[in-house]
């Protein structure tokens, strides 16, 4: 049985650039980690494949370069590490991008011939924010959604039964599901490993398998900008107006304080 882990290759800063023409960012001269919270998702199926034998499949859908991704995938354990890369795939959208990756899912279980049992993604990217991608894959694939996930309660490959607990807002709900699933992963389900020298090693030299659209065969205008239907107008990063300081808190903290009302019922930002 397979436990597929979802991962992304997303910037590693807050001041990304974005093509004007296209409003979809610019990769060159960008610093790139993996997703934080795809870590969690890739090592919660490492644990699954160490304590239940299933078999780890690192997945991700990006450019070239996002191939680093996946060898550190490889160097914490994942059995095998799949790149759909495509100049069709490039400026996805969600919809477009959970797209791609349902037609891998089920063209890795058509190759190997193995049941996909679980689906791993991280909660939602840094870069994006929209948690839609994992629900979106579930759909496509009419897989069961466990979203939020911050604890595998227990799970039963023989009789096809897993139990999770979902971190809620103020409270938890555990949930009983038949497999398949998609689980979405938050920072608290697992600590992610280190891997070892050895690994990391290995995994410099470890194939990397790149599936084109020869191999999946989607109509083009349903992938990348053409199966897009969300669009950006604009994306930009928003201008902060510089601070001042005001008084002198340790020689007069009365005074300043005082200062500070005057300026915010000036401002209109305190109500007396």
């Amino acid at each position: 049985m397979l436990a597929i882990a979802c991962i992304k290759q997303v910037p590693d800063t807050t001041q990304v650039k974005i093509d004007p023409a296209t409003n979809t960012l610019v990769r060159e001269g960008i610093p790139f980690i993996v997703n934080p919270y795809d870590t969690h998702a890739l090592e919660e199926s490492l644990r699954i494949k160490d304590r239940f034998g299933f078999r780890a499949v690192a997945l991700s859908m990006g450019p070239p370069n996002a191939e680093a991704a996946l060898r550190k995938a490889l160097s914490m354990g994942a059995d095998d590490a799949i790149l759909c890369s495509d100049r069709c795939f490039g400026g996805a959208d969600t919809l477009s991008t959970s797209n791609v990756l349902a037609a891998a899912i089920k063209q890795i279980a058509q190759e190997t011939g193995e049941e996909v049992g679980i689906v791993f993604c991280g909660k939602q990217t840094i870069d994006g924010d929209t948690a839609q991608v994992g629900p979106g894959i579930a759909v496509r694939l009419g897989f069961t959604q466990l979203t939020l996930v911050d604890r595998v309660e227990e799970l039963d490959p023989v009789n096809g039964r897993i139990k999770v607990r979902r971190k809620l807002e103020g409270r938890y709900e555990v949930v009983e599901a038949p497999l398949p699933v998609m689980i979405t992963a938050v920072r608290e389900l697992n600590r992610p490993r280190y891997p070892s020298v050895t690994m990391r090693l290995a995994a410099v030299d470890a194939h990397v398998k790149v599936w084109t659209n020869e191999v999946l065969k989607l109509d083009v205008n349903t992938v990348g900008l053409k199966g897009s239907p969300t669009w950006v107008s604009r994306i930009f990063s928003p201008e902060r107006d510089k601070g001042e300081i005001i008084g002198d808190g340790l020689a007069d903290p009365t005074g300043t304080a005082r200062l500070l009302i005057d300026q915010l019922l000036a401002k209109d930002l305190l109500a007396v």
